[in-house]
């Protein structure tokens, strides 16, 4: 294993340390009388749900079967609740320093019993909320459109992260959804697969039932490529979703264009692998780019409509506010930079804790006119 990856393990495992640090002190201090054997059985609950995530995400790298995936929903889940539990915390004692400053007695217990139990409303809300995938239908206006894709729809479908959380169960129910709405067209502009080790075939067999008439097409994501992304491009060929991987075909006089996430990601190499295309001004064109950036050189090789997923949207509240400041308003919807039109998917999965709190999962329905 290389070095940055040591470190950023190594980082992340301090850090969840400390929250779980910070959430003990605050229980011990606050929740009043406790007594030693309660403190010390909290103590060491705690410190081993500290290392749970990262060891589950290391073996779910390495390993495929019943425990595994267990143990890394568990894990996840612990992780999600982990985030409100903190920030109950933090609320704890900033109301607890408010009503002192007011010359008040704070009643410590009703704080944390309060704001802890609203930590785990929120928590079971994120995890029901992230089960209940919304259909997004959106009308599409792009200049140059073959007369043939007037009218026509495409379904958006990004961010399964299949594996140890999302697995077949849940692609099933995508390609359940995917084939009641009928589309022309299937677009997964990336994070298909979560990346982990798993059965990458029984995982997307669902899919295989997907027969949209102008065919399906992905390219990888981050997630994608942090697997087997050759292994994954075989499996997805074996049942019948085109790979295109810096590559473009044209559909009945549309150009559809797909790049790789790895290769997106470089400016250099994104603009090379565009203007190989020679795409022709004036014609309609579609790209699947897994992440909504470098859109100027997007926009210059004159795309007309960029697909991407990515951000989640955020996921899960407050990271909805850091991911709205990383992408600014290409954090989800239809967007327009210039010419080129953007639709950032909020994808139909999860990454990390399977919950969705200030976010909600989707597949979008395009329908396409003529500008």
């Amino acid at each position: 294993m290389k070095a940055w990856p040591i470190v950023g393990i190594a980082l992340m495992q301090v850090f969840l340390l400390a929250a779980h640090w910070f959430i003990y002190h605050t229980w011990v201090a606050f929740w009043q009388p406790l007594s030693l054997q309660a403190a010390l059985a909290l103590r060491t609950i705690l410190l081993v749900l500290a290392f749970s995530f990262i060891t589950a995400a290391l073996l779910g790298f390495h390993h495929a079967n019943r425990p595994v995936t267990l143990l890394y929903r568990f894990a996840a889940v612990w992780l999600g609740f982990l985030n409100y539990f903190f920030w109950a915390a933090c609320l704890c004692w900033i109301v607890g320093f408010a009503l002192a400053l007011l010359g008040l007695t704070a009643n410590k217990p009703l704080l944390v019993a309060a704001f802890f139990g609203l930590a785990v409303v929120t928590g079971l809300y994120g995890l029901v909320n992230a089960r209940f995938i919304r259909i997004r239908r959106i009308p599409v206006q792009l200049r140059g459109l073959p007369e043939s894709w007037r009218g026509r729809t495409a379904l958006v479908v990004s961010d399964l992260h299949l594996g140890h959380i999302n697995g077949r169960r849940f692609c099933r129910r995508i390609a359940a959804l995917a084939t009641r709405l009928n589309p022309d067209v299937i677009f997964f502009p990336g994070d298909l697969f979560d990346g982990a080790m798993a059965d990458a075939a029984a995982l997307a067999e669902p899919l295989r039932a997907l027969a949209p008439p102008l065919g399906s097409y992905f390219s990888t994501g981050n997630h994608d490529e942090f697997g087997n992304a050759a292994h994954y491009g075989e499996v997805l060929t074996h049942i019948g979703i085109r790979v295109l991987a810096n590559e473009m075909v044209i559909v009945d006089g549309l150009n559809i264009v797909g790049v790789s996430d790895g290769d997106s990601g470089y400016p250099i190499r994104l603009r090379t692998t565009l203007e190989s295309l020679h795409l022709v001004p004036g014609q309609a064109s579609i790209l699947l780019n897994h992440v909504p950036s470098r859109l100027p050189i997007v926009e210059q090789a004159g795309i007309s409509l960029q697909l991407s997923g990515h951000t989640h949207g955020g996921q899960l509240f407050p990271f909805t506010w850091f991911t709205r400041y990383a992408f600014g308003r290409f954090i989800y919807g239809l967007q327009r930079f210039g010419s080129l039109q953007v639709y950032t998917s909020s994808g139909a999965g999860t990454w990390g804790p399977p919950m969705r709190v200030g976010t909600h999962p989707e597949i979008a329905l395009l329908t396409f006119e003529q500008a």
